[in-house]
């Protein structure tokens, strides 16, 4: 079920979320400062791209830095990215093929919000974390 939920996904939203991160993150790595960014950027893409099957678990290891650029990523990129997820997510409900795939947009919206110091595991092992 997850690989079907994962090609309708692709066709209808992943691909356009995953380029849309991808440019966002070669953007971001212009600068040396926003290589983290980017690299958060990259790593939202790959789930954006294929998000059923993988969560989103807390890094062990990250620090204040990751504190500070979530601070820094909310203001700039963050909260935008999180509303565009909730309108599409809301425009998904309206059918009833398009609900786990709204489900699947709002499982993005933490992620998108403050990505820095989190990681993306699989579903059947949520507490592997580093």
């Amino acid at each position: 079920m997850r690989t079907l939920l994962n090609l309708i996904w692709l066709v209808l939203a992943g691909f356009w979320l995953a380029v849309g991160y991808v440019i966002a993150g070669v953007i971001c790595c212009v600068l040396i400062i926003t290589i983290p960014f980017g690299i958060a950027s990259f790593r939202i893409a790959g789930y954006a791209l294929w998000p059923f099957g993988r969560t989103v678990v807390d890094r062990r290891t990250a620090g204040a830095g990751s504190v500070i650029g979530n601070v820094i990523w909310l203001i700039f990129a963050g909260w935008w990215l999180a509303l565009g997820h909730l309108v599409t997510g809301i425009a998904l409900l309206v059918t009833i093929i398009g609900i786990p795939l709204a489900l699947a947009n709002f499982k993005l919206i933490p992620i998108s919000l403050l990505p820095l110091g989190k990681d993306i595991v699989p579903s059947d092992q949520p507490f592997a974390t580093r």
